[in-house]
């Protein structure tokens, strides 16, 4: 499944990457966590060994023999004919002292190179991809005038992806460098925040990690927040667009914090959620204002500076995402997953306490789990859903929908605008598949948002450009999806809330 977007703009990237080299200090952490890995690997194997021994010595077990109760004499059999002799019938292999030597092995530089060209023209679009319990972030490229959409590079991950935040503020190996870089921060259902250099092919190491890896330290925290690191799932992710080196983070221990990227540091620790945080946006030019929601229902908006002087809005159901109005700054949106995408003033709040929504969308049967405004073009929010389908809203006066369609990417988990396009949406969700959507070439989305001109000249709408995929793919995508959503919830089976007093194929706007 994929599970969120992120589009970097054109000429950000750089032209020809470079490979990863790691240095003698990467080496010498990686050998210090994996000694620490393997020691907690022996002292847990110590403790379930002094637990096996006190339970196979217990005399009321004693004549079951639980230490061959799994034994047979055909698993004995199979063990002595495996083994060392598992590779004994390979024949034909050949080995080569230099790579030259090889004739199968195509060394041309020149080839490769040219296939590892991102050109000024080009978009990436990062995609946070799971399959097979196997997650990474796949680098696609994406050019426009030919409508082609290719993975350049990837790399692994080390649990499945929640959250991707583009940004450009040099960290680790490049931070003394001039100018912007080319980064992502992954969140994931680990602790701990890494951040990725985009411009570097076959990474083996983020260039920064934000929080504590120290399995030691996070099981003495389990099951509660602390000040200087998560302590659970990395939910939401924010970079501050004016003030370049903090990200903020929203988790699943309750808590938002915000971070200092220039020393990779925890600086403050939010705690005003009763449950897990979901979603977490700055402010789009109040530099220290930012607004959270999370399953406690609420949505929080306040100065980082004050944390004390918070305004609060309750919503019907678990917040699945918050979004300031760019083109309204007093203005946001909250999507929930009862299907409804709420719209509040800011303003209109009195000693902390919100008021009502300026309308509401019953937006979908099932939760709204992507939702997307238009960065240049007032109006235009496009809304994802459970249900499979995407939906664009005129928000303009009173609330419309424009357009429905299902993109055949399954249970839709992202959505979001080309920042370079006029109307290009990428979307993607559980079946694992990523859809480029010329919305410009939609005939009722120009004459909604075009004028008179643009909207009279006749144009053949285009099909969603997507990358191909094996056709044996993961079948039990859908129950994955279900199994992740269970985890955050802290439950077996999650919930599918419909919008509330609507047939299963009617959206609507109310009005207060």
């Amino acid at each position: 499944m994929i599970s969120a977007l992120a589009w970097v703009r054109k000429g950000v990237a750089a032209e020809r990457p470079a490979r990863y080299e790691m240095t003698e200090e990467e080496y010498t952490r990686l050998q210090t966590e994996a000694a620490a890995e393997i020691n907690d690997a022996k002292r847990e194997l110590k403790e379930k060994s002094m637990v096996d021994s006190e339970l196979l010595n217990d005399p009321a077990l004693k004549d079951f023999d639980l230490e061959h109760y799994d034994s047979s004499d055909e698993d004995e059999t199979s063990e002595k004919q495996d083994g060392p002799h598992i590779f004994s019938n390979i024949k034909g292999l050949s080995f080569y002292n230099e790579d030259e030597e090889d004739p199968d092995l195509d060394l041309d530089e020149d080839e490769e190179a040219e296939e590892e060209q991102i050109f000024a023209s080009d978009n990436l679009l990062l995609v946070a991809k799971t399959e097979d319990d196997i997650s990474n972030i796949e680098v696609c490229v994406f050019e426009s005038e030919s409508d082609n959409l290719f993975v350049h590079h990837d790399f692994m991950l080390p649990a499945f992806p929640l959250a991707l935040e583009w940004l450009d503020f040099r960290v680790g190996r490049k931070a003394d460098q001039p100018g912007g870089g080319n980064y992502v921060a992954v969140g994931t259902f680990e602790p701990s925040i890494e951040i990725w250099d985009l411009d570097t092919l076959d990474a083996a190491y983020p260039d920064l990690v934000l929080g504590t890896s120290d399995k030691r330290v996070l099981r003495k925290s389990r099951n509660k927040p602390h000040g200087e690191f998560h302590t659970d799932a990395v939910m939401g992710l924010s970079w501050n667009k004016n003030v370049r080196n903090l990200l903020a983070s929203s988790s699943a221990d309750t808590t938002v914090k915000l971070w200092d990227l220039s020393k990779g540091a925890c600086v403050q620790s939010y705690s005003h959620h009763k449950d897990k945080v979901q979603a977490v946006q700055w402010h789009p030019s109040e530099a220290s204002v930012m607004l959270t929601g999370g399953y406690d229902k609420r949505v929080a908006a306040f100065d980082s500076r004050v944390p004390d002087a918070i305004s609060s809005w309750k919503v019907d159901a678990d917040v699945e995402s918050v979004m300031w109005d760019v083109h309204s700054p007093n203005h946001f949106f909250v999507a929930t997953e009862s299907g409804t995408v709420r719209y509040f003033d800011i303003r209109n709040a009195n000693n902390g306490k919100g008021g009502a929504p300026v309308f509401t969308l019953t937006a979908h049967d099932e939760a709204v789990s992507a939702m997307q405004q238009h960065p240049n073009i007032a109006g235009v929010l496009v809304t994802g859903s459970a249900d499979e389908t995407v939906k664009v809203w005129d928000i303009r006066d009173k609330p419309s929908m424009v357009l429905s369609r299902n993109p055949d990417v399954g249970s839709v988990f992202a959505a979001q605008f080309c920042p370079d396009e006029p109307m290009l949406l990428a979307v993607a969700g559980s079946n694992g598949e990523s859809r480029v959507w010329d919305l410009a070439t939609n005939a009722q989305v120009r004459s909604t948002f075009g004028d008179a001109a643009f909207a009279a000249k006749p144009v053949q709408e285009k099909p969603l450009v997507g990358i191909q995929h094996d056709e044996d793919e993961d079948e039990d995508a859908e129950n994955s999806h279900e199994a992740v959503i269970a985890e955050l919830r802290g439950s077996e089976h999650p919930a599918a809330a419909t919008a509330s007093g609507e047939d299963s194929d009617t959206s609507m706007a109310s009005e207060n």
